[in-house]
This record gives structure tokens, C-alpha cells and sequence, in this order.
């Protein structure tokens, strides 16, 4: 993709030099784990969404408050994240992320022996929040770290590290908290109150013990940040002075971007948060086979990432999001309108052309933003609501119209997607 004149001019898109380079070793070796802990998070949700399905018998709607306290998590701190990381530097930020998300992780404990749905979901936003700041300073830094004109494929490469961290949360979630008993509602109606108040209990407390060594390992990475050097202020290719962050909305691309990432992100949290319930209406498998479905998916989405990656060495980036979003876009059609097994294979491949679509949005959207890079990052980030908004969307459609039409949803984001690479593709051809 060719760099425009703007970035060739920028100061603030030098790279770092290699002396830094080495100094600031463990500081990126810390930020490419932080990818592969919130990739942890985000897919245990998939498996909280079905497991407390059951244990609280919620509908498909009820279930998407899992998504949307957690993504909206996202959007109230994405900008404090940006302040924190303007004023105190990466470190201070990404300790406090650490810092919150382990003790959100910490708060399933008391969530789960009081069984309260309520306080689960105030676990989340907790653990949401943490994530808010983690985001907003690492996906700038791989950015900022190197040269501009890679600064997609080195994000891409960074964000590998995500959907490894989304396939352990799918295997701790798969082994370690769904049960694999699937009750329907004549067998409970049959049992005693105190039988089926255990099976609630046993089901409900299941997320515990996950959750709590979870907590151990995100609080000592936040100990270990907290002793590691990493880049602040001028030490990186950033000017602190002269970018306003009302600036950030004259920027039409970075705009463009934040759309394309509430889209997308949307899509991708409700795909895979229903997968798992598409499996099982449109397959007839059980739950732990469904959640076989989501790890196959992860997988793909890992290969695809590591396969786009190596592909912007030889197309554009924006090229290369147009055809993935095109092709996903086919696939959740396929699985929103045919249904059944061959549903529930397009649906599962669709991951691996969802792979690149996040980071490149992202670098796309800051590229050239010069001092403004950060701000403009807190707003994509903050983007990521659509988690939260259409991941609800879909549960209405699907208690409504069945989860199969509900995968129209995805659909019409990656049509978004698609638009997005298409405009920004010719506003690049023209400034290149």
C-alpha cells in the first residue's frame, strides 16, 4: 500500500531506533501477551453465554447482557484509557488494564457463590474496563514501534497472539466449565425443587475456579509491567503537543474506520457468541460438541491471521480487507439463509476471512494521524460498543425469527466492512 505524502513528511512517524529497540524487548514481548490475554477474555465469553443460558435459563436476548455489559465496558473507558496513557505513559496504563481485569476475574468468585446473574455481569464490565486500557495502549504501540509503511502487517503479526489466546479461552470453557449435562424442560419440571436448585448451583459455580487462576496470571503480568521500561512521550514517534482530540473528527478516514470497527466487531462477537447455539439448532449438537464448532473456528481465525499477515507482503492491505470481507460476507449469508449443517460449516468458515479485518481497520484508521495517533486509537477503540449493540440485535431476531436468520446480522456488518475498504482504498490511490 503506498504511504501518503503526509506520513513520508510526519516526524511522529519515525521509527523507533534499534538501540531502543532492544531496550524496549520486554516491554513488547509483555504487550504481544497482552493480545493473547484479552484474546482469553473476550472467547470465554462465548462459553459464559451458553453456560449461563442453562444455569439461569435466560433467552438468547437475556444471554446478550453478557456482551453488552462487557463491550460497553469497552466504550466508557476507552477515552479515560487515552488520558491515562497521554499523561503517565504506556506503563501506567497498562498496569492499571492488568490491574483491573484481574480483579474483575477475582469477582466471579463471589458472583458465583451468591449465584446472581446481576453480579457476573458487574464482574465483566470490571474486567471489560481493564481490557479498554490494554487495547487503547497496545494496538498504537505495535503501530508506532517500526515503520510506517508495515505498520498494518506488524499489527497483524502482534494480534496473532489474539486468536491463540481466544482458542486456550475456548478450551478452559470447553474442559473446565461446560458440563456437557443438558437437562430439557420436561426432565426439569420432573425433578424435585432441591435436585434441580443443585444443578443450578453446580452449573453456576462451574465458572468459578477458571476465572480465579485467571486472576493470578493477569495480576502477575501486571507485577511484571510494572518493573519493565516502556516507551513514553518522545522516547516513541509520537509529538504530545499540537493534537487535540476534538481534532481527531476532521480526520474522514479515521471516522470511516470507527464505523467499520462497531460493524465488524459487532459481527465477530455475535457470530461467535452464537455459534455454539447455532450448533445446536441447526445440527442437533450438544453443547461441548458446539463449543468443538467455535474452537474449529478459532483455529481458522489464528491460520487466517498469520495467512493475511504474510499476504500484505505482496497486496495492500486494503485490497486484502476488501476480498476477506467479501468472502465473509458470502459465508454469514450462506449460514443467515440455508441453515442447517452446510449453515453451520460457512459459519465456521467465515473465521478465517474475519482474521485480518480488526488490525487492518485499526492501522488504516490512525494512519498518518501523526501527534493525533492515540486519540485517534481511544475512538476505534471506543468502536467496539458494536460488540455490545448488535450482538443484542441478534438475540432479538433470533427469539424472535430463530438463530439462524439472526446471522443476517453479521452479514449486513461485513457489507459495511466491505464498503469501508472499497472508499478508503480510493482515498489512498488518490493521496499516494
Amino acid at each position: 500500500m503506498a504511504i501518503p505524502a503526509q506520513i513520508m513528511r510526519d516526524p511522529s512517524a519515525a521509527s523507533v531506533s534499534r538501540g531502543d529497540a532492544r531496550r524496549y524487548g520486554p516491554a513488547l514481548v509483555i504487550t504481544v501477551c497482552l493480545f493473547f490475554l484479552w484474546g482469553v477474555a473476550n472467547n470465554l465469553n462465548d462459553i459464559l453465554i451458553a453456560q449461563f443460558r442453562k444455569a439461569f435459563t435466560l433467552s438468547d436476548f437475556g444471554t446478550s447482557f453478557v456482551q453488552q455489559v462487557f463491550y460497553f465496558g469497552y466504550f466508557l473507558l476507552a477515552v479515560p484509557a487515552s488520558m491515562v496513557m497521554r499523561r503517565f505513559g504506556y506503563k501506567a496504563a497498562i498496569v492499571t488494564g492488568l490491574t483491573l481485569y484481574g480483579v474483575g476475574a477475582l469477582l466471579f468468585y463471589p458472583a458465583a457463590q451468591a449465584s446472581m446473574y446481576q453480579l457476573f455481569l458487574l464482574a465483566l464490565f470490571v474486567i471489560a474496563a481493564g481490557l479498554a486500557f490494554l487495547e487503547t495502549s497496545a494496538n498504537p504501540l505495535m503501530t508506532e514501534l517500526g515503520d510506517p509503511a508495515t505498520a498494518a502487517r506488524r499489527l497483524n503479526w502482534a494480534q496473532a497472539a489474539n486468536p491463540l489466546g481466544a482458542i486456550t479461552g475456548i478450551l478452559i470453557g470447553r474442559f473446565f466449565i461446560l458440563s456437557g449435562i443438558e437437562y430439557d424442560e420436561r426432565t426439569l419440571a420432573t425433578m424435585d425443587a432441591s435436585a434441580r436448585a443443585a444443578f443450578y448451583r453446580t452449573e453456576v459455580q462451574a465458572v468459578a475456579g477458571p476465572y480465579v487462576w485467571l486472576a493470578a496470571l493477569v495480576l502477575a503480568f501486571a507485577v511484571a509491567a510494572a518493573f519493565v521500561a516502556f516507551p513514553r512521550g518522545s522516547e516513541v514517534a509520537e509529538v504530545r503537543s499540537g493534537g487535540r482530540f476534538v481534532d481527531v473528527f476532521r480526520r474522514p478516514r479515521l471516522l470511516g474506520a470507527v464505523v467499520a470497527q462497531f460493524f465488524y466487531v459487532g459481527a465477530q462477537v455475535g457470530l461467535w457468541s452464537y455459534t455454539i447455539r447455532y450448533a445446536q439448532a441447526n445440527a442437533g449438537l450438544g453443547e461441548r460438541a458446539g463449543a468443538d464448532a467455535l474452537f474449529v473456528s478459532l483455529v481458522l481465525f489464528a491460520t487466517g491471521r498469520f495467512v493475511g499477515a504474510g499476504l500484505m507482503a505482496r497486496l495492500a492491505p486494503v485490497r486484502l480487507l476488501a476480498l476477506f470481507a467479501t468472502v465473509s460476507l458470502v459465508l454469514a449469508g450462506v449460514a443467515g439463509t440455508i441453515g442447517g449443517p452446510i449453515g453451520l460449516y460457512a459459519l465456521v468458515a467465515a473465521s478465517f476471512f474475519m482474521s485480518i479485518q480488526f488490525p487492518t481497520i485499526f492501522a488504516i484508521g490512525i494512519e498518518g494521524l501523526g501527534p493525533l495517533r492515540r486519540a485517534g486509537a481511544s475512538l476505534i477503540v471506543m468502536a467496539i460498543i458494536g460488540g455490545a449493540g448488535l450482538t443484542a440485535l441478534m438475540g432479538l431476531v433470533s427469539d424472535r425469527a430463530g438463530i439462524t436468520h439472526a446471522m443476517l446480522v453479521p452479514a449486513m456488518s461485513f457489507a459495511v466492512v466491505l464498503g469501508f475498504a472499497i472508499i478508503s482504498g480510493r482515498s489512498l490511490a488518490r493521496n499516494g
